[in-house]
C-alpha cells in the first residue's frame, strides 16, 4: 500500500506541476487518472480493492486507506478552491466520487468510454465553478483541451 500511495502522490504532484492555472491543474490530475485506467492490466483502484478486503475500520490497512483518501480529498479540495470563490468541498467530494466510479468501471467496461465520461464529468464540475471547462492549450495536454463542456 505504501508503494501505491507514493506512486499516486507522485502522479498528482507531476500533474499539478504540468500547468500554471488552477483549472489546468485539476484537468491534469483528471487526465493522470485516466492514464491509469487506460493502462494495460488495469484492475481498479488498489485502495478501493483493499478496502473491500479489509472492511474493519480498526485494521491498520483500513486506517492507511482512509488516510490516503483524506489526503486525496484535501488535495482536490485545495485545487478546486483555487478555481472559484464558491465552497470547494462539495465539488471535491463530487470529483472523488466520479474518480471512484471511473476506477471501478474502468476494469469492467470500455476504459476509453469510462475515461471520456470521467473527463466530461470533471469538465462539468469546472464549468459549474468557473464558467469554463478548459484551460489554455499551453496549460494542459491536448486530450484534455479537447474535452469541452458548453453551457446550454
Amino acid at each position: 500500500m505504501n508503494q501505491a500511495d507514493q506512486g499516486i502522490r507522485g502522479q498528482v504532484a507531476a500533474a499539478q506541476a504540468s500547468s500554471e492555472s488552477a483549472v489546468g491543474k485539476v484537468q491534469a490530475v483528471a487526465e493522470s487518472i485516466t492514464q491509469g485506467i487506460l493502462s494495460p492490466g488495469f484492475h481498479g483502484c488498489a485502495f478501493l480493492n483493499a478496502a473491500a478486503e479489509y472492511p474493519d475500520p480498526a485494521h491498520p490497512i483500513h486506517q492507511f486507506i482512509l488516510a490516503h483518501r483524506q489526503w486525496f480529498l484535501n488535495t482536490i479540495t485545495d485545487l478546486l478552491a483555487q478555481t472559484s470563490d464558491a465552497p470547494a468541498a462539495p465539488a471535491a467530494r463530487h470529483l472523488v466520487m466520479l474518480r471512484d466510479g471511473a476506477m471501478a468501471a474502468g476494469c469492467l467496461f470500455d476504459p476509453e468510454l469510462v475515461s471520456e465520461t470521467f473527463l466530461q464529468g470533471v469538465a462539468g464540475l469546472l464549468l459549474a465553478r468557473t464558467g469554463t471547462a478548459t484551460a489554455t492549450a499551453a496549460d494542459t495536454s491536448p486530450s484534455i483541451t479537447n474535452t469541452t463542456v458548453q453551457a446550454t
